[in-house]
């Protein structure tokens, strides 16, 4: 059975004209992507932006504004569903308290995630892993004219 996938991510640039990455293992693959995640039922996008961030960076954000909407269709890397997946500029309401690594899938022992910023003026589209992911940094350069 096919279904959609709603997804929520949030591209948080920091005083340094940084952007936030998040390096993962899940599901026997690693990847790069944005913070963020899956929508909860009964939960808005912007709620279960706030409520990714806490849950994987322990970070209050507000949501500055929509950046980009998937406009084709991807299938999953995980399972049968269509990803669906929306990007929003955030900021951090607090400096993160982080260990932000500077190498990907630097992970701390117990942990298959880890984060680290990247220049703008470096970002590309190699820098992430899904093909949603990519669009959303093309969007993001657009944005800043780089």
């Amino acid at each position: 059975m096919s279904y959609f996938n709603v997804r929520v991510y949030g591209l948080l640039i920091n005083h340094k004209n940084e952007v936030l990455v998040s390096d993962e293992q899940s599901g026997g693959r690693t990847f790069s992507k944005f913070p963020g995640g899956g929508l909860e039922l009964g939960e808005g996008l912007v709620d279960a932006l706030k409520r990714e961030f806490m849950e994987e960076c322990n970070a209050k954000i507000e949501v500055l504004s929509h950046l980009y909407t998937t406009d084709f269709y991807e299938q999953s890397s995980f399972n049968d569903s269509q990803i669906l997946s929306i990007y929003y500029l955030v900021k951090e309401k607090h400096p993160l308290l982080l260990d932000f690594k500077t190498v990907p899938f630097d992970f701390n022992e117990g942990t298959l995630q880890s984060f680290r910023w990247i220049p703008l003026d470096q970002l590309n589209t190699e820098d992430v892993t899904f093909k949603t992911d990519k669009t959303a940094v093309e969007f993001l350069l657009k944005q800043y004219d780089l």
